[in-house]
């Protein structure tokens, strides 16, 4: 698609240049390009058409997710740093979709932003392409709205949302939890994308030097910790959905374990977690110990290591960890089910 002839010189005086956003559009095809094996239009229509493949799936079923970055995105304004935020963007949609079984299909983002810079925009959208790359999703279109006064000319804001299908049949359950069933973590790559207010609060992070080595980070700055993009877990979860029954899934987000956890589980059971089997990533300690943030709360609020938790049988427990592990997850036991109804035992 070539648009030649449009250009307004009064919108472009009013803070909206509408040449931008299509330079834009030509700098991320190449990237959005990753994305579309089978789909049937391009870049640039009102809608993207996708082709649905039920092949195998008797009783479709459609599953949907959205979500944004959130305050993460200040870490990236502070760095300059564009090109991984889109794969956050991403992550917090797709890994909300597998919770129900569900393979996602497409993917579509909405950037909003004080000015358009072709090449931002296009950063960001490598962002995203790379997480749908992930995820196995085509990334069949989306929005860039300039909003000056709005918003400060180089800040944005990034949401998207994800579509899946899923067999009626193979709908994740949770009818057959009983006590003793395992609960696996699958480790998170950081803070992912959730609580970065009170990130921000504690280091001070618009204030504070966040780009020099930090020794508790092993070496890493503050900056790159904090911005390292949230994981991705659809196809490890997809490989271990071929081979064993799993009974649950949730994915870690804002509201941490005692949040989070309890939305998979069958009303009358609880999970008993292990506090010294969590693996716990030391950008948590340095928040916990800098923020003076109670142990709870941290638990309350922050992934601390765990970024999906998923529940199988006993006896499934050591053939699970093994397709995990296979598929590139260092998964590990972290507790149980009980029968309770405290949602969350921590101990």
């Amino acid at each position: 698609m070539a648009i030649h002839n449009s250009q307004s010189a009064s919108y472009a005086a009013a803070g909206v240049d509408i040449t931008a956003g299509y330079r834009a559009v030509e700098l991320m095809k190449a990237h959005i390009g990753r994305t579309m094996a089978g789909v049937e239009t391009g870049i640039g229509g009102f809608g993207g058409l996708f082709p649905l493949d039920l092949t195998g799936i008797s009783k479709p079923v459609l599953v949907s997710g959205t979500d944004g970055v959130g305050t993460k995105l200040k870490i990236a304004f502070l760095l300059d740093k564009h090109n991984t935020v889109g794969i956050d963007c991403v992550a917090m949609c797709a890994n909300d979709v597998i919770c129900c079984g569900a393979k996602p299909l497409f993917f579509l983002d909405y950037i909003a932003c004080g000015k358009n810079i072709p090449e931002r925009i296009a950063s960001i959208v490598e962002g995203v392409a790379e997480g749908c790359v992930q995820s196995g999703a085509a990334l069949i279109g989306g929005e860039t709205a300039e909003m000056p006064g709005f918003y400060p000319v180089n800040e944005y804001d990034l949401a998207g949302f994800c579509v899946g299908v899923v067999d009626r049949d193979r709908v994740i359950n949770n009818e057959t939890m009983e006590a003793g069933d395992v609960v696996i973590a699958l480790p998170s790559s950081g803070v992912h994308s959730n609580g970065f207010s009170l990130v921000r609060k504690v280091f001070n992070v618009e204030s504070a030097d966040i780009l020099s080595p930090v020794q508790a980070l092993g070496g890493k700055s503050l900056g790159e910790t904090l911005l390292t993009p949230t994981k991705i877990y659809v196809k490890p979860v997809l490989a271990l959905m071929e081979q064993v029954t799993v009974k649950g899934i949730s994915h870690i987000t804002g509201g941490g374990f005692y949040e989070n956890i309890p939305r998979c589980l069958k009303a009358g059971m609880s999970a008993k977690i292990e506090k010294d089997a969590v693996k716990i990533l030391p950008i948590f300690d340095l928040l916990a110990k800098q923020g003076a943030i109670p142990e709870r709360d941290m638990f309350n609020t922050f992934n601390m290591g765990v970024g999906m938790s998923i529940v199988v049988s006993k006896n499934d427990a050591d053939k699970a960890l093994e397709i995990l592990r296979a598929a590139g997850e260092d998964a590990y036991i972290i507790g149980e089910l009980i029968a309770s109804d405290e949602g969350v035992v921590l101990c």
